[in-house]
């Protein structure tokens, strides 16, 4: 499975979850397979330097890259019905901890 975390920056498992799935920095997309870290991406935020429809087109790009979770501190009207219509599953966690961290709370790692 991919789930792409909205981050900002780009450490990877270290990174930070940003408090915004559209403003945020970056995406890290982290494969898992069998509990276990397999692949780790950053990437720029793709809708970095769009006023609107920010949601969309994030969504588009990670369905591109096969992603089948996004988790963020929040997540706008916009970007959940694209994510809903594309099958991309929503976890909302609170911000400011490691990617790292909030993947092993949710059990999606060990």
């Amino acid at each position: 499975m991919k789930i792409a975390i909205a981050t900002l920056g780009d450490k990877g498992l270290q990174d930070t979850v940003s408090p915004e799935f559209g403003h945020s920095k970056t995406f890290t997309i982290v494969e898992i397979e069998d509990g276990k870290v397999k692949n780790v991406e950053v990437m720029n935020n793709p809708a970095e330097g769009l006023t609107h429809k920010r949601g969309p087109v994030i969504a588009k790009r990670l369905a591109n890259k096969g992603v089948g979770m996004v988790i963020s501190g929040e997540i706008g009207p916009g970007a959940s019905r694209a994510l809903e219509q594309l099958g991309i599953r929503m976890l909302i966690v609170r911000p400011g901890h490691s990617v790292k961290d909030v993947l092993r709370e949710q059990g999606l790692i060990a």
